[in-house]
């Protein structure tokens, strides 16, 4: 739905006025503070045409109009132009700060995750550059006393990653007779580290188990296990971090003052990143995406916008970036923050 430039001048003046004061906007109020060049009753009855729309609501019968999430999408994607003086403005900021962090990869994400916190006001992410290159260096079967098996693994960053495993029916049987299986579980090991030592996560996550089999001649399903722990395991020990700046701020908004609201968000920014990083994560590529309170998939952010995008290293992308506020955002300095930091860290990695 395309609105006539009245209905967008009068959604932008009841969107800009809630942003600044977090009250419901009256008719009255527009008319006596933007030159709208049309009368109150004319106003009057454009607010109550995007109310009926769903760009608008009322919180209460006798209060003013506050914006819906679909009054905030039309505007994002109708209405706000983009702030170049701002966004000049905020590149000589980000450029002169990312020059000041010298040092290790790091310093400088902490450098612009507290940069992009201060000048928003909002919660800044930052997600640590993928190991696009983990590959496994080293597993080993090793025999508990319960009759299981552990599996230990080593990335090529030493990480070490353990997981146990039910050992096959053939395996079970000896222990059961009290047969020693280590030499047999080291054998195992040698053909397994042979097959897979120094393979790549796109690799391991396209290998098949039979293939293994053919050479083995047996343990089929415990082949299977095994690859799928592998994998698992190298994955987890590949997932980046997320740097998370500006809590503080975003607390004294008004939307954030029942306690509930804020545990669940502090919960999830905090205990929850695996799956935060999949929201962050989820961009479009070689530009910011917004997601605007309903449109999170995650319900303690529904309450919430999410401006993120993706920074680069070369041409591949390296890691996401973003800032969490209440859906009352001025979402035109946040998309040139997210815009303009992702650029400016997408230079400087990939200048080495």
């Amino acid at each position: 739905m395309r609105l006539k430039e009245r209905h967008q001048n009068i959604l932008s003046a009841t969107i800009h006025k809630y942003v600044a004061t977090a009250e419901p906007v009256s008719s009255k109020t527009l008319v006596n503070e933007y030159n709208l060049t049309v009368s109150s009753a004319t106003v009057r009855n454009a607010m109550g045409w995007l109310e009926k729309a769903g760009l608008l609501y009322q919180p209460h019968t006798s209060a003013g109009r506050i914006p819906s999430d679909w009054g905030y999408r039309t505007y994002v994607d109708q209405i706000m132009l983009p702030d170049r003086a701002l966004r000049e403005q905020l590149d000589q900021l980000l450029s002169q700060a990312i020059k000041e962090e010298v040092g290790s990869l790091e310093a400088l994400l902490y450098g612009v995750a507290q940069l992009l916190a201060t000048l928003s006001g909002y919660i800044a992410l930052i997600t640590f550059p993928q190991q696009q290159t983990s590959y496994l260096r080293h597993l080993q079967l090793v025999p508990l006393e319960n009759r299981r098996i552990m599996l230990i693994i080593i990335t090529d960053s030493y990480q070490t990653q353990s997981g146990l495993i039910d050992p096959p029916r053939r395996i079970t049987e000896k222990l059961e007779a009290g047969e020693d299986i280590e030499q047999e579980l080291d054998l195992l090991s040698n053909f397994l580290n042979q097959k897979l030592q120094g393979r790549s996560l796109s690799e391991l996550a396209t290998l098949k188990a039979r293939d293994l089999e053919q050479e083995w001649k047996q343990d089929g399903e415990f082949l299977e296990e095994i690859c799928q722990q592998v994998l698992q395991r190298c994955q987890s020990g590949a997932s980046s971090q997320i740097l998370v700046r500006g809590i503080s701020q975003v607390l004294q908004q008004p939307e954030f003052s029942q306690l509930q609201q804020v545990q669940t968000l502090l919960h999830l920014l905090e205990a929850e990143q695996d799956q935060l990083r999949s929201v962050i994560c989820n961009v479009v590529e070689g530009g910011v995406t917004v997601k605007i309170g309903s449109e999170n998939p995650l319900e303690p952010m529904q309450t919430c916008s999410l401006v993120s995008a993706n920074y680069y290293q070369g041409e591949s992308p390296a890691g996401s970036l973003g800032l969490v506020g209440p859906t009352r955002m001025l979402y035109e300095n946040a998309i040139a923050l997210v815009e303009v930091a992702a650029d400016t860290l997408s230079q400087s990695l990939s200048q080495g």
